[in-house]
């Protein structure tokens, strides 16, 4: 695979036949010897491990670049900084098991960092830098590298109110959004069958398609294929569902 170019569309298709296969082996699973499907979930991954990790640093440079504060004397020194930490943690989705106590350390890090910020208008620079990490985490969890044992103990406060709206709130911000969201943690779904769901055709159905795309929350397979929830998006419905029946029910 040396030498071979890729495209961000091409990334998110590999991406998203990975996580399918891995739903479709755990269908097997019970029928299928045990061994066999981890020897072939190790190779998938093996084989895309580079190339995922890679695409990570690339991307975080251009979010960074574009996003960070323009006119601030310390940024390139951040900009540096930032990159090192997202490279070391990037490197770890070449990993075949990532644990939660390295997890939590990197989090913890990222907590330390910020205490050194001289400025408040570092929240702005450092909330970027969470959510490029956070990026890593869930593709980790997608490919099944990193399974989280538990809740994260981090503080709400070490997470801006901008980066929620925009992360989490936004996204699902929508009684068809919602719905997408909800039809897809149980199984994969066509363009015709979300259609059919939540009434919108076309180009209506397209924008809360890719406001859930851009979100992270939902991914398609491949051009004009099927539609899969993410781990991102699959704890986003179920923590929303399990807070309505617990205030609303």
């Amino acid at each position: 695979m040396d030498g071979v170019q890729y495209s961000s569309t091409d990334l998110q298709e590999i991406r998203a036949e990975l996580i399918g296969l891995r739903a479709e082996f755990r269908r097997f699973v019970e029928h299928a010897n045990q061994q066999h499907v981890d020897t072939v979930l190790g190779d998938l991954k093996k084989n895309y491990a580079n190339l995922f990790a890679g695409h990570q640093v690339d991307t975080a440079r251009a979010d960074l670049s574009s996003r960070m504060i323009a006119d601030c004397a310390m940024r390139e020194r951040c900009l540096q900084t930032f990159m090192e930490f997202l490279q070391s943690t990037a490197g770890h989705i070449r990993d075949g098991k990532v644990s939660e106590d390295l997890v939590r350390n990197y989090r913890e890090q990222m907590s330390r960092m910020r205490m050194k910020g001289p400025f408040e208008r570092c929240d702005t620079c450092f909330s970027e830098v969470r959510r490029l990490f956070e990026k890593q985490v869930d593709l980790m969890q997608s490919l099944g590298i990193y399974e989280s044992a538990g809740e994260r103990a981090e503080p709400a406060a070490d997470v801006s109110d901008e980066l929620i709206v925009r992360e989490l709130v936004d996204p699902v911000a929508s009684t068809q959004r919602l719905q997408i969201l909800r039809a897809l943690a149980t199984r994969t779904r066509t363009f015709s069958e979300l259609s059919r769901m939540t009434g919108l055709r076309g180009g209506n159905l397209l924008f809360h398609i890719k406001k859930l795309v851009d979100a992270g929350m939902i991914l398609q397979r491949h051009e004009r294929g099927d539609y899969i929830v993410t781990q991102k998006g699959f704890k986003t419905v179920n923590t929303l569902f399990e807070l309505g029946r617990t205030l609303l029910g």
